[in-house]
Order: structure tokens, then sequence, then C-alpha cells
């Protein structure tokens, strides 16, 4: 099934953000876990980059604008519930603030 969802189907929580997976469109693994608002989902959509929302930082962040390690955007899925979003992404180097590839390194069990 092959459905289009428009931004006000989304159900953004009460701070205006949604759950956004990362996953790198080739190799399918989770390359991270952030948020995004409305302005961040459509600055994605229209430049085909990832952009966030910083809730630390209380920003709008462009991934990789500043050390060059950007996510080209390839697709966007919303989960059944409409509050997750999967983005397919071809990452352009690590996609973890330490330089890891991924955020999800350290093994639990």
């Amino acid at each position: 099934m092959n459905l289009q969802s428009p931004i006000s189907n989304l159900k953004f929580d009460d701070k205006g953000l949604l759950t956004a997976i990362v996953q790198d469109a080739n190799t399918h693994e989770v390359l991270m876990v952030a948020w995004m608002n409305e302005e961040s989902l459509r600055l994605t959509q229209e430049s085909k980059e990832a952009w966030f929302w910083s809730r630390s930082r209380n920003e709008l962040w462009h991934k990789g604008a500043t050390n060059g390690n950007v996510m080209r955007v390839r697709e966007i899925f919303v989960d059944c519930d409409a509050d997750t979003l999967l983005l397919k992404v071809d990452p352009a180097g690590a996609a973890c603030h330490t330089g890891a590839r991924s955020c999800f390194y350290t093994k639990m069990f």
C-alpha cells in the first residue's frame, strides 16, 4: 500500500513535535532518533536534506550544516498512528555527534 499522508494528518505531541527515526536507505541500519516539528518537516521536504528540532537548544537544526555530514532524504514514511516518522536517508558521514556511524553503538545485552 502506498498512501500519501499530508502534514495535516500528523499527530504532533503537546510540544508540536514528532519522533523521527533515521535509517540508512541502503543498509537499513537505524542511524539516529530525533525530533521534528512542522517547520523542520517542511524544510526537509523542500530541501531533501534532514532538518530537525533540537529540544536542548530549542532551535531548528540542519543535520550536517556544521560538519558536512548531511543526510539526503530519499523517502519519509508515517507510522500507523501518524505520530512517528521514518526517514530513509543517504548519509554523507557519521550520524552521531560522537563521530560514530550510528547513535546506536552501545549494546545493553
